[in-house]
């Protein structure tokens, strides 16, 4: 094992802001408004809530990547966890949707905000879905000129939006008005377990930092502490600003904003100029969560196509450079389709409860193998219940309230698991031997 300088390693402030950076991507300026109008005004709780289980989570997450090393994280632990392949292909093909949504709800985020500010407040406006577009087949050229492009402003949009939102938290604060906020269960407490469950996808991201395990210093103290880090600074981001947009808007405001309901809620203490500066931050965090999730989800297709749980193509690559161009441009293509088709509801909720079933699986991937991650089970055993119980709420909530949603969610999975099942089928008839072997 060849040892790396200092300059080549990550360390806990690069970790734990690539962990809030992929958790503050594009998701609190899209669904913060879905959450109010379910929870009401104990919309903090129901970030709270989901924040719990995103820590039960990342710990199964921490203990699962110091125990097998490797850049394929959620693909490579279910590997390990399950001796069928075939639910190791499907979860990991299941992830690469989970981010396909992901980004779209970022594309569609980055559309609301531009057109706004752009003074067009028609949501599902041309300009709307030109805008969306735009700024997928923007990054997709980015990705596709190269890796220095894609990765050399992360940091900086990191800083710069954590900025934003914690100025609209501190000065928002001050102008909170008590009877915003009282009561705190004004819709009941199944609000607040709803509005959790649809939002969940705010908190996808930090699972990016055990795919650094390797090129990370230290990993066996910054591993964990990295991840907690992260979701303890995201959730405290969530609650601040989930507390002013209620304390300082109306519910016939937030159900009328839905889409850009945090830029609204700035109006009231910081004028048309607060407005614009979320709006800027909106567009600079969901531009980045594109460019960043793009990157990654290109070259887990590749991973994924190498290790033959996707189709040869996916793991096609320029021959001077390591760019998985036609990873790229699949990925990107699916993603184009369903922003364009999809609204912020559905959007979301495919996000959300792809998100939940990921983490719901590899909290039990870590249960199975506590003997290798040292994990005590009651971590891992909880984060799989309340996965498992979010996800139900979200299931009943569509049922009531959005069967469209919940056509387009069970359609999307029923496709996948069809996609993965005639694909390894496919292998099987082809060579039975070989396949057997390899899988």
């Amino acid at each position: 094992m060849s040892h790396k300088s200092n300059r080549d390693t990550l360390g806990l402030k690069e970790l734990i802001a690539m962990g809030v950076g992929g958790m503050v991507g594009g998701g609190i300026f899209s669904v913060l408004g879905l959450s109010v109008s379910l929870a009401g005004h104990a919309s903090p709780v129901a970030f709270a809530l989901g924040g719990l289980i995103a820590l039960l989570t990342g710990w199964s997450y921490a203990r699962l990547g110091l125990a097998f090393r490797s850049d394929g994280g959620s693909f490579t632990y279910l590997e390990h966890a399950f001796r069928q392949p075939n639910i190791a292909a499907l979860g990991g093909w299941l992830l690469l949707t989970g981010y396909i949504g992901t980004m779209a709800l970022y594309a569609y985020t980055f559309g609301v905000y531009g057109a706004a500010m752009l003074g067009d407040q028609d949501h599902g406006s041309a300009v709307q879905h030109l805008l969306e577009s735009g700024v997928l087949l923007a990054f997709l050229g980015v990705n596709l000129y190269g890796v220095k492009a894609a990765g050399h402003t992360e940091d900086v949009i990191v800083i710069i939006k954590v900025l934003i939102l914690s100025l609209f938290a501190i000065v928002g604060l001050f102008y909170v008005k008590a009877d915003h906020l009282l009561p705190v269960f004004n819709q009941g407490g199944s609000g607040v377990l709803m509005g959790s469950a649809l939002i969940f996808v705010a908190y996808e991201g930090f699972e990016l930092i055990p795919n650094a395990v390797n090129e990370m210093e230290d990993p066996e103290r910054n591993l964990s502490r990295a991840i907690m880090f992260a979701i303890l600074i995201t959730i405290v981001i969530y609650i601040l600003v989930s507390l002013v947009a209620v304390g300082n808007l109306l519910p016939a405001q937030i159900v009328k904003y839905k889409e850009d309901a945090l830029a609204v809620a700035a109006k009231p203490f910081l004028g048309h100029a607060g407005f614009m500066l979320i709006g800027l931050g909106a567009l600079l965090s969901t531009a980045s969560a594109i460019n960043a999730t793009l990157f990654g989800t290109a070259r887990l297709g590749k991973v994924m196509a190498e290790d033959k749980a996707l189709p040869r193509v996916f793991s096609v690559k320029e021959r001077t450079r390591d760019i998985p161009w036609a990873s790229l441009c699949i990925i990107s293509a699916i993603t184009l389709v369903f922003v364009n088709l999809g609204n912020l509801t559905i959007i979301s909720a495919f996000a959300s409860s792809t998100f939940l079933l990921i983490f719901a699986s590899i909290n039990f991937s870590a249960l199975r193998l506590q003997k290798q991650t040292g994990i005590k089970p009651v971590v891992p055993l909880m984060g799989l219940l309340l996965c498992v119980s979010s996800w139900l709420v979200l299931c009943v909530y569509l049922w009531q309230h959005s069967h469209n949603s919940l056509r387009w969610i069970v359609a999307f999975y029923v496709g996948v698991m069809l996609l993965e099942f005639l694909f390894s089928q496919r292998r099987i008839f082809l060579n039975p031997v070989n396949a057997t072997k390899n899988r």
